[in-house]
């Protein structure tokens, strides 16, 4: 019996932590300044004056449009805005205990079967995908939310905003005007990470010449685990389990004690503050004063202050996002689906970015197992 590392790779990094995978012009991370551009646009300055809509034409034919052309292309999502009937009747079907996110991995799959350009992978008919997949993402979403409490979907209304629809479809009520941008914002934010772990799996199921439908359901299964996604839900968990803004420093001094790790903070890409969080922080703030509830948002500040002091992390995308959505009044099952919601753009932008260039994704593991054992009959094995 022996052992080898002789093939192990020049450079190995477990989780492939800062190595190089492909070339991309869609994202740009700065890690030591906090800076995150998209196709060369800083995400601040698009959350200040963008819309969702628009960042989406952005990352996918890179560059911001001409007002005719926008119009056009917004015309282009009033054709998706409903979701196909065998698509509500299979999400009529889930079990009870299916969570949101499990509905969603299957029900994008589903929608590849009566998606009219199935089949064709010309870029016209991939964009028309992606534009799809972007207006019905949400009403997934929505639409499984309300099944699940015994009520109806609703339709969303043509001409509305993203953001709008969702919120609209979820309450059954007009949103507030201030929610609605706020919502938008958070999708701009969330629009796309570089390389992370559910784009990565995007583009490598992409890589294998695979259909649209299974690189984004890939995607949203990578998402699903708890490791990608789902930070926010626990961020909310934490807020209402503090439950009062002078119980947070002693509440995180406890949690850094025994080495557990605060939710909504850290990154591994990040070696200051997330941008993203600086935008939300603002949006918690005003849309908790013009809520009447600032209870949340005051605990937030104080769990911030008290990690800045006594760690050297600092809060990521998920901190404040989760302020943000509770005070919309969207259930905390839901932050993770809505990740994919706004992320559909950033994984379509890369699967259309891996075939226009593509190389199937191959990479080779660092082998630590036995080599050189003799066969033995299965009579002459000692137990």
């Amino acid at each position: 019996m022996g052992s080898s590392d002789a093939t192990a790779p020049q450079g190995f990094k477990a989780g492939l932590e800062d190595v190089i995978a492909c070339t991309s012009e869609i994202c740009f991370i700065d890690g030591k300044q906090g800076r995150l551009l998209y196709r060369g646009y800083d995400i601040a300055d698009l959350a200040e004056h963008s819309t969702f809509e628009e960042v989406a034409y952005l990352l996918w034919y890179g560059r911001l449009p001409g007002e005719i052309e926008f119009d056009a292309f917004l015309a282009g999502f009033t054709g998706s805005t409903e979701l196909p009937l065998e698509t509500v009747m299979i999400l009529r079907m889930f079990p009870k205990a299916a969570t949101p996110m499990e509905v969603l991995r299957t029900a994008v799959s589903s929608l590849g079967h009566w998606d009219p350009d199935s089949g064709n992978t010309r870029l016209d008919a991939c964009l028309r995908k992606a534009v799809r997949l972007t207006e019905r993402l949400p009403l997934l979403v929505t639409s499984h939310q309300r099944l699940r409490l015994g009520l109806e979907p609703i339709q969303p209304i043509p001409g509305k905003s993203i953001a709008y629809n969702f919120l609209y479809t979820l309450h059954g009520s007009e949103p507030d005007p201030d929610m609605v941008r706020a919502f938008d914002v958070a999708l701009i934010l969330h629009a796309d990470h570089e390389l992370n772990a559910s784009t990565f799996a995007a583009r490598v199921t992409a890589g294998t010449m695979s259909d649209m439908y299974s690189s984004v359901t890939s995607a949203i299964g990578a998402l699903k685990g708890p490791l990608h996604g789902g930070a926010n839900e626990q961020v909310a968990k934490m807020l209402a389990e503090i439950g009062d803004p002078a119980q947070a420093e002693q509440w995180v001094l406890d949690k850094l004690a025994v080495k557990y790790k605060v939710p909504g903070f850290g990154h591994r890409v990040y070696r200051t503050e997330d941008p993203r969080a600086s935008v939300l922080r603002r949006y918690a703030e005003s849309l908790s004063r013009k809520a009447g509830d600032t209870r949340f948002y005051e605990i937030s500040r104080e769990v911030e202050r008290t990690m800045r002091a006594h760690s050297k992390v600092y809060p990521n995308v998920d901190f404040y996002s989760a302020t943000v959505y509770t005070l919309m009044g969207i259930p905390t099952e839901l932050f993770t689906p809505i990740f994919a919601v706004s992320r559909i753009t950033g994984w379509t932008a890369h699967i259309l970015e891996q075939w226009a260039n593509n190389r199937l994704i191959r990479p080779r593991a660092d082998y630590t197992g036995d080599v050189d054992l003799a066969y033995v009959p299965i009579e002459e094995r000692r137990a």
